[in-house]
């Protein structure tokens, strides 16, 4: 059985101190976009973090482009019939690998 000290010392062991004005952005962020699905900060900030440490422990590239283009790409896309721009390069990226993939396996062919 947990005692009041083990409790209290467990809940600041994973307690994380933030500024209330990037509480209250957050807040903010998810009232204004409940369409992203995110019901409380806490689930906002687990997601966020696991998202960083994705990026800096290199399971992910990142590839910037200016917001101004996206939007751009965005409209185009949509116009040739696709759903949306990450759509679009999620598809082009599986179709080079899977071309790479057979020709890699002509050439595997072709040498024997």
């Amino acid at each position: 059985m947990q005692t009041y000290t083990d409790a209290i010392e467990s809940l600041l062991s994973q307690s994380v101190i933030l500024p209330s004005e990037l509480l209250n952005e957050i807040q903010n962020f998810i009232d204004a976009n409940k369409q992203l699905g995110y019901s409380t900060k806490e689930e906002f900030i687990r997601d966020a973090i696991r998202f960083k440490l994705g990026f800096l422990n290199g399971r992910y590239e990142c590839v910037e482009i200016p917001k101004e283009e996206y939007e751009k790409l965005q409209q185009d896309i949509c116009d040739l019939g696709f759903l949306s721009v990450d759509d679009f390069i999620d598809q082009q990226i599986r179709k080079v690998i899977e071309r790479h993939s057979a020709w890699l396996k002509q050439r595997e062919d072709y040498e024997k």
